[in-house]
């Protein structure tokens, strides 16, 4: 996750789950990354997650490095474009913590920061894709997220992700496998969940050089997304990029 505090503009909470849902705050899931941009693939897996897990997922865009400039966008750019992504989206909801907070911000900071907020007593998740699930060991104090959150693993249909574990991972999640959201609500933290996240083309590294490519894209990124980039000219995209608050 990021590093540093932030100047976003403000982004408007959106609608509330449907009444089938359980209370939200039965289960509260995180989903961070630099969405940069936030594309199809992103809100693919955020809205299996809310509707296999029931419950809100709050996205994190992450801080902008503080020691080089952004790999696409800057922070305000990219919290904009995911507010406008998820804007009337029931259960998807912006999370902007790890844009307000000033130093580093490692996951495990970020969780840490959650349990003062919400206590020790409610289940929290964070939501990964399998490739970050495979990198944990290389994480900040990865040892100590189990003691702070689930991790719900959004894995490709066929992956063979247990086949892939190195052994020190496979070593710190054994018996912590579960197989339903259910289960998860029943302790704080300390349980893994897969969710089989259905194939997805398009990837953000792929959004940023087919524009700066001049290739096709719009189709990988929701309509109101790429007018945002179009009105910014973001990623190289005929020109010097304009403030995010105009």
């Amino acid at each position: 996750m990021g590093n540093g505090k932030q100047a976003v503009p403000d982004v408007s909470p959106d609608a509330s789950l449907p009444s089938r849902f359980p209370a939200p705050d039965s289960l509260l899931v995180f989903y961070g990354g630099t969405f940069d941009p936030v594309h199809l693939g992103h809100l693919a897996i955020a809205r299996h997650a809310r509707d296999a897990l029931g419950c809100t997922i709050r996205m994190m865009p992450a801080a902008d490095p503080p020691h080089r400039a952004p790999p696409g966008a800057d922070a305000a750019h990219r919290a904009r474009m995911l507010a406008l992504a998820i804007d009337g989206e029931p259960g998807l909801q912006v999370d902007l913590r790890e844009l307000d907070r000033d130093g580093p911000s490692y996951s495990v900071d970020t969780l840490r920061a959650v349990r003062a907020e919400y206590g020790d007593a409610v289940p929290v998740a964070l939501l990964i894709g399998a490739d970050s699930l495979l990198g944990l060991p290389t994480w900040r104090e990865w040892t100590a997220l189990f003691g702070l959150a689930h991790l719900v693993v959004a894995e490709r249909s066929g992956s063979a992700l247990d086949l892939r574990l190195p052994p020190v991972l496979a070593e710190a999640t054994a018996g912590r496998w579960v197989d339903s959201a259910t289960a998860l609500r029943g302790s704080p933290a300390g349980r893994l969940l897969r969710l089989q996240q259905p194939l997805h083309p398009g990837s953000a590294t792929e959004v940023r050089h087919r524009i700066a490519g001049g290739g096709p894209w719009h189709d990988l990124v929701p309509g109101v997304v790429a007018d945002y980039i179009v009105r910014h000219r973001l990623y190289g995209l005929n020109g010097a990029a304009t403030p995010a608050s105009l």
